[in-house]
């Protein structure tokens, strides 16, 4: 595998790399707040994986005086856009704070749009009228602005979350915008190496689309497949990337279907047919009836992903395991890292070291209150 951010000329006479990008994730099992460093520490260490092109972190836990309100970050690549969008929010939900996302000058940076959030709630008439819950109105809106504003993006759309993503290297992106000042439970990290789709500040990770943040290592070969299934079911992909798909697919998946997280693994990156021939009779009836609905869903391609939204992040590859992901315990903690070198560079002594197969879905949660579970819960889901 190429692991350096140059190009590497073979006798093929293929340029490209494959193998790079680099994900780390790290949660509090016990929902405690912590700070940039030791994500930062660990992302940075896997420079090499990137190339300058994209970086992101999503911060989970960082707005607790908001934390029942939608935290709306957008992205704008002009003031008309800015206005226009703004627009759209005035009229359909109560904006209770709007600021612009502090951020540092840098010559590091090429030509950063303008980056603004808004703390706000749906409309509740609006949301009588239109028969829906306020998360359905939210994605709705969401999709409003990203399709039908020009030059206007919302990056993240969450509660008590935010997503924070340019172009640049994720230590450029954290001095950009002054990520040593934040706390948060869980950081999902990204540095960016982009092959087959553009380097531009909408393009780098993590996705978000409500609470659902997604950090992905490969390509997609189904993205067509995959973005018009979705397309039928009312998202529209935006951001010139594959990735995004996959933010879509969960909240499709988990938000909307009710699909329990262990199978959306098996709906993402499934059994093959040989594998689910030779299982008991429900297992086979079950995967069976999940292959045939949810076909245009398998994510083709080598791809490993960090996902993460309240409470639970999640790590997956696809089912050759084509992009490497490793995880580990210590404490309260859990990571999850493309390399085992940047998880024992802030924690040298783990506990525990995971190493999941191809299509095996590694889970952290923290524990709730409202939870008869007496310890925090990690899980390898393998079926």
């Amino acid at each position: 595998m190429y692991a350096k951010s140059k190009q590497i000329s073979h006798h093929h006479n293929d340029d490209k790399i494959f193998s790079s990008c680099a994900l780390f994730g790290m949660i509090n099992l016990t929902g405690v707040r912590f700070t940039s460093r030791e994500p930062l520490r660990a992302i940075s260490s896997m420079r090499e994986r990137g190339n300058g092109l994209g970086g992101g972190f999503a911060i989970y836990g960082i707005y607790p005086d908001f934390k029942d309100l939608y935290a709306f970050h957008a992205m704008y690549m002009n003031l008309k856009s800015k206005e226009r969008a703004e627009k759209i929010l005035m009229r359909d939900f109560r904006i209770l704070l709007s600021e612009e996302i502090p951020t540092k000058g840098s010559n590091k940076l090429p030509n950063p749009p303008i980056f603004w959030r808004y703390f706000l709630e749906p409309e509740p008439s609006k949301i009588k009228d239109e028969y829906v819950d306020s998360d359905e109105y939210v994605v709705k809106r969401v999709r409003k602005i990203n399709i039908g504003v020009k030059g206007a993006y919302i990056i993240s759309s969450g509660k008590n979350m935010g997503v924070f993503k340019g172009i640049g290297f994720p230590e450029d992106i954290a001095d950009f915008f002054y990520l040593d000042e934040y706390e948060g439970y869980m950081w999902v990290c990204h540095a960016r190496f982009p092959t087959n789709t553009p380097g531009w500040w909408g393009g780098a990770h993590p996705f978000n689309i409500l609470d659902w943040s997604v950090a992905h290592n490969g390509e997609l070969s189904s993205y067509g497949v995959n973005r018009r299934y979705l397309e039928m079911q009312g998202y529209k992909c935006t951001m010139w990337t594959d990735t995004e798909v996959l933010a879509y697919a969960f909240d499709l998946l988990a938000r909307r279907h009710r699909i329990p997280i262990k199978l959306i693994a098996k709906i993402l990156a499934p059994p093959y047919w040989e594998e689910i021939d030779s299982m008991e009779i429900k297992e086979r009836l079950m995967f069976t009836a999940l292959r045939k609905v949810y076909g245009s869903l398998m994510m083709n391609g080598p791809f490993s992903i960090i996902v993460a939204h309240h409470g639970e992040m999640i790590g997956l590859t696809d089912r050759k395991k084509l992009r490497p992901l490793t995880a580990g315990i210590k404490g309260d903690f859990l990571y999850i890292s493309s390399e085992e070198a940047a998880i024992r560079l802030i924690s040298p002594k783990l506990d525990k070291i995971i190493r999941p197969s191809g299509g095996e879905m590694i889970i952290g949660r923290i524990k709730s209150p409202q939870s008869l579970e007496v310890p925090p819960l990690i899980r390898r889901e393998h079926i």
